[in-house]
């Protein structure tokens, strides 16, 4: 979420809260609503506690998500790049082919996949060049060891850079259920609410407005915190971007051109093919 929009929401949520702990302030008894306040603080704290420890779980289960996500990228970058030297030892023309397929495949994956999964639209789709790599790699007959071992490392490197790939798009829809935001925001209102039991005519404003500015505070964070975690791939701080892949075709254009290979690419700057 973009920083400015999230502090928008704290101090608007906040600025709610006080508001409403000093309306009803206005007619509480000195003292607050409740005659036992220690008995109070107890039923707070176990609101309190349960509301953390749920959160807490849910925040580590979201976390979870966010960094299979991040580190599916990461492993699916670096794969790319092996790929690519283990293309040169096929027979050619394949070599050319797979190699360009392979830059594409990268620029589509920055270019189209990445705005599909900000969107929450990527689904199950496939990408379109590893179709084409599949095909070419039919059409590959290894004659010589070396390039029988090619073969039988691409395969295994195809495998391995597919799995990468559903741990990138695993986390574009959320783990959270919709039930588990709906307790959630259930216990934030029962503690909002109880908050407002404590408003005491006899205590000063501003004190007032610190207790139940400060809870709601903390929530709101909370909450924007795992909705940016549930969705790692948001844009603004914190949000997954596809640095790593392209890294990775920053170092196959240098590679490339160190060994002198000169490849034609079937795409255009984003991916798209253009044969």
């Amino acid at each position: 979420m973009n920083v400015v929009w999230g502090f928008v929401i704290i101090v608007a949520a906040t600025a709610v809260a006080v508001a409403a702990m000093l309306f009803v302030r206005r007619r509480a008894p000195d003292g607050s609503y409740f005659e036992d306040g220690d008995r109070a603080s107890g039923v707070f704290g176990v609101l309190a506690t349960g509301f953390s420890v749920l959160l807490g779980f849910i925040i580590f289960l979201a976390f979870s998500s966010y960094d299979q996500s991040r580190s599916g990228a990461e492993q699916e970058a670096l794969i790319v790049v092996q790929q690519v030297e283990n293309a040169q030892f096929f027979p050619r023309p394949a070599a050319a082919e797979l190699t360009g397929q392979l830059v594409c495949y990268g620029r589509s994956v920055v270019n189209g996949e990445w705005d599909r999964m900000r969107d929450g639209t990527q689904g199950d789709a496939i990408n379109p060049w590893g179709v084409r790599m599949f095909n070419t790699l039919r059409t590959v007959q290894p004659k010589t060891a070396v390039e029988q071992s090619a073969y039988d490392k691409w395969l295994d490197q195809t495998s391995a850079r597919e799995e990468a790939r559903l741990d990138r798009i695993h986390g574009a829809v959320g783990v959270i259920p919709t039930q588990l935001w709906i307790v959630l925001f259930f216990i934030a209102g029962v503690i909002f609410a109880y908050m407002l039991f404590f408003a005491d005519s006899g205590e000063r404003p501003i004190v007032q407005g610190m207790l139940m500015g400060s809870v709601v505070a903390v929530l709101t964070v909370l909450l924007l915190l795992l909705n940016g975690l549930d969705n790692p791939f948001h844009p603004g701080v914190g949000g997954l971007e596809p640095v790593a892949m392209e890294r990775s075709l920053r170092i196959i254009d240098e590679a490339l051109g160190a060994v002198q290979t000169e490849v034609q690419l079937p795409c255009d700057a984003v991916g798209t093919p253009t044969t």
